[in-house]
């Protein structure tokens, strides 16, 4: 004699299974717990796919005997109808949550779950931003720049000034002889423009110098300790910096190729001879 079971039962069963799995996974003191509880819900989902069709099934199969509440069959037909309809499209969201589910249990499966949380170094992965000098001018070639500066203004004088930029080479040479700088170094009577490209042009109308230097980005695993860089303002206090710059300051700052020792001057950067070392550039 074939067993009996009772639909209504099984479903009240199955929802007080699921509210004590609601309550019983709000917190997991053992997190490989997790990958036996997404197999049960894969387990079940697949079950639910199938209760779903045959629910379905169900209100196409009996539809001859639906009424609505006043005795209309059409209208009665026609919900059964408009029922499994949905039921078949809660079957396929079903699917893409069963799709979904697998992909998380199959990763989960992936995990070694260890008793304490690894511990990591803080890294760095900012760049940091330097100022390299491009090109330093005093004298007549100065007094040019500081008339196209009171003509044109200082847009016009930062791009003719750019004409001394060669790139890395121009980067590499101020690496060399300490041209690096924290921030655009400047003097009492010095003005100091930042463009949008990155370039900051400083002059001085008294002195009669001009000087152009580019924004860098250092990478952080070649960035400087931060503790041994010593910003503009130090420096100059240090040193007591002279309102005009020294004559023997080069009118622009040699390419790479063109090696020469590098200045001791006020404003080299902190920590440059140790880069220099460890990249090969120091003799």
């Amino acid at each position: 004699m074939p067993t009996f079971h009772d639909p209504l039962a099984d479903a009240d069963e199955a929802s007080a299974a699921l509210r004590g799995l609601a309550h019983t996974t709000r917190s997991f003191d053992d997190p490989a717990q997790t990958y036996r509880v997404l197999g049960d819900l894969l387990a079940g989902v697949r079950s639910l796919e199938q209760v779903l069709d045959q629910l379905a099934t169900a209100h196409i199969t009996h539809r001859g005997r639906a009424h609505d509440d006043s005795g209309d069959h059409l209208a009665g037909a026609h919900a059964a109808l408009a029922a499994a309809d949905e039921l078949h499209r809660s079957r396929i969201l079903l699917d893409q949550a069963e799709v979904r589910l697998n992909a998380a249990f199959s990763y989960s499966g992936r995990i070694a779950w260890h008793p304490e949380p690894a511990r990591h170094e803080p890294a760095t992965t900012t760049a940091v931003r330097r100022w390299i000098s491009v090109v330093f001018l005093q004298g007549s070639e100065a007094d040019e720049v500081l008339d196209l500066i009171d003509r044109d203004g200082t847009d016009a004088a930062i791009e003719q000034l750019k004409s001394y930029d060669y790139g890395d080479e121009t980067t590499q040479a101020a690496l060399e002889n300490g041209h690096v700088y924290d921030e655009p170094p400047t003097g009492a009577l010095d003005r100091a423009v930042i463009d949008e490209a990155g370039y900051a042009l400083t002059y001085n109308t008294f002195a009669g110098y001009v000087s152009l230097l580019r924004q860098h980005n250092i990478a952080p695993q070649d960035a400087l300790d931060e503790s041994e860089v010593v910003s503009v303002q130090d420096a100059i206090g240090a040193s007591q910096r002279p309102s005009a710059p020294d004559p023997t300051t080069p009118t622009a700052i040699p390419k790479a190729s063109a090696r020469r020792e590098p200045d001791a001057s006020w404003f080299e950067h902190p920590g440059v001879a140790a880069v220099q070392r460890s990249r090969g550039l120091s003799w």
